[in-house]
């Protein structure tokens, strides 16, 4: 008795132990991700060091202060888990992005973003799997199968455009920062599409049935997981549409809302499709729907809400790989083979610079042969700018990397240990050399325009305190809106030659058509969506005449 009550002591003590290093271990994150805020705080003004950059160096530096403390057994005080990522981390990063896109821009060039996104990442797919294939079997680097040479290429095709777009101005520059930013998200669901691919298809011995299967695999996910984001954000504008849930708590519209953006990701990774097309499109679909069935509180609320989710989310990754970069554990193997490891890290950096030029250029000009306006085309500044966009790589690469080459932290087999040491290194060093040289580069193509971006945000006498909030963001944006033309105005009927020859127009025109005549007055949205009592839209309506009218009676405009 006396043993079994001294055993089971040991192990509450065991327990408790770990549950205060936990602790602990929080606590310290905690405090660099404060710091990491506050140093960007300081340095926003030249734009040189982006939160990005900041919190990699950050956590480098802890974790050679905990390399140190440690006596060279580990670097850092989490351990990395590919559903923390995953399942934590990256949701609200690809949901904010499609909340906050510009639809107007992003689906005017909806089919030069898919070039540059699909087919582009798949162009650099083949380039980087075969070069890795060419260059790392004469390294003689380690037992590599023709399905780790795959996904090589589908590690090394992640982009991570955040240092690009954090210089870019969407106001001055919308066509390229559209581009960026649309060819950034597509690529990393491609690349994770592809991915997935790899593992559940036996490549080992490739033919044409089997390619078959792998391209029909490939569009299947893409479709279906488009049509269930776009589904999800239709449910929650219905479900808060008919419910005005907004009349008794806008706390519940803000938890539905996210929630259901969550629930979509999550079905999307439980039918094995890709989650990241799925929450992408959700937002987008929420942002033109069901935030225009919200009350104004939570129209507010809501874009501050993802914005900061997202941006803690961003911060958390790059700070911990940081510090998971100095992890000796990796290093160990790769230790008697310096320069191997060296000649595979600057190998992938040269394919990730042929791989990424051999698709941008060749489909600019083919984009460039549509367009008919010479605003519309990309010219060869523009062209330089987005490849330089998608050089960097990130936590996405690093993720796929450790899937595929590790599965608790660190491995023992030297081809495997390069791979995970080489993706640190040109995560490292793609981020912190080009990222650092992006302004720069940006500045000197791109040069900002002279009109200044607060004018947007400007109060005028009358006007509600919450204009600037609500109506400068992007939110308030059409989908497939066209420039010049009222969001809501319907436009004489195109002619068959209109639209062979501007067919991206008249698909905006019939959109348009459809769009008020049925999408928006089942699932609501700005200006057509029927007036009921007690409604969001209703209760709008009603404060802008009592406005009207006050303003009226004291004789003002």
């Amino acid at each position: 008795m006396a043993i079994g009550l001294s055993t089971m002591l040991e192990k509450t003590e065991t327990l408790l132990g770990s549950d205060h290093a936990s602790v602990v271990s929080m606590n310290l994150f905690v405090a660099l991700l404060c710091a990491c805020i506050v140093l960007g705080h300081l340095l926003e003004e030249t734009r040189w060091m982006n939160e990005s950059i900041t919190a990699l160096i950050i956590g480098s530096c802890t974790g050679i202060v905990i390399l140190l403390i440690s006596g060279g057994k580990s670097s850092r005080i989490l351990v990395f888990s590919e559903d923390l990522f995953f399942i934590y981390l990256l949701p609200p990063i690809i949901f904010n992005a499609g909340f906050q896109v510009k639809k107007k821009q992003f689906f005017r060039n909806f089919m030069t973003i898919m070039l540059f996104g699909a087919i582009g990442t798949l162009i650099s797919f083949v380039i980087i799997s075969l070069g890795a294939k060419h260059f790392f079997e004469k390294m003689n680097i380690g037992d590599l199968t023709i399905s780790d040479y795959l996904a090589i290429g589908a590690i090394f095709s992640a982009t991570d455009s955040v240092c690009t777009l954090q210089v870019l101005n969407q106001d001055d520059t919308p066509l390229l920062y559209s581009l960026v930013f649309g060819e950034g998200v597509v690529n990393d669901a491609t690349s994770v599409v592809l991915f997935n691919a790899i593992q559940r298809f036996d490549l080992t011995n490739i033919n044409s049935t089997i390619a078959l299967e792998f391209a029909g695999n490939f569009f299947y996910l893409f479709i279906l997981s488009t049509a269930l984001g776009v589904a999800a954000g239709l449910l929650s504008a219905f479900v808060i549409k008919k419910l005005y849930i907004g009349r008794h708590s806008t706390d519940r519209e803000v938890a539905l809302m996210m929630l259901l953006a969550y629930l979509s990701y999550m079905l999307a990774e439980l039918f094995h499709l890709s989650s990241i097309l799925t929450v992408f499109f959700c937002g987008i679909v929420m942002s033109h729907y069901t935030w225009h069935n919200v009350t104004d509180k939570s129209k507010v609320t809501t874009k501050h809400t993802f914005a900061a989710l997202s941006f803690l989310a961003e911060i958390f990754i790059f700070l911990y790989v940081g510090m998971d970069a100095l992890d000796i554990e990796k290093w160990d193997v790769v230790r008697n083979s310096p320069g191997q490891s060296i000649g595979v890290s600057a190998i992938l950096l040269g394919l990730i610079l042929l791989g990424r030029a051999a698709f941008v250029f060749p489909l600019s000009f083919l984009s460039n042969l549509t367009k008919s306006s010479p605003d519309e085309k990309i010219d060869w500044k523009k062209q330089v700018t987005i490849w330089w966009a998608g050089l960097m790589r990130g936590a996405v690469s690093m993720a796929l990397a450790y899937n595929q080459f590790t599965t608790s932290g660190h491995t023992k087999v030297l081809g495997n240990a390069i791979m995970i040491t080489s993706t640190i290194t040109v995560v490292l060093f793609s981020t912190v050399v080009f990222g650092l040289l992006t302004k720069p580069l940006v500045k000197h193509l791109q040069p900002s325009s002279k009109r200044s971006s607060t004018t947007a945000l400007q109060i005028t006498p009358g006007s509600s305190f919450h204009d600037p909030l609500l109506n400068g963001g992007s939110s308030y944006e059409p989908l497939l809106s066209t420039q010049g033309q009222s969001e809501y105005t319907i436009d004489q009927p195109i002619s068959l030659r209109m639209f062979l020859n501007t067919p991206s127009r008249a698909i905006h025109h019939y959109w348009r058509k459809f769009d008020n005549a049925v999408m928006r007055r089942i699932f609501g949205g700005r200006g057509v969506s029927p007036i009921v009592p007690g409604s969001p839209v209703e209760t709008s309506v009603r404060q802008w005449s009592e406005e009207a009218e006050i303003k009226e009676q004291n004789g003002e405009p």
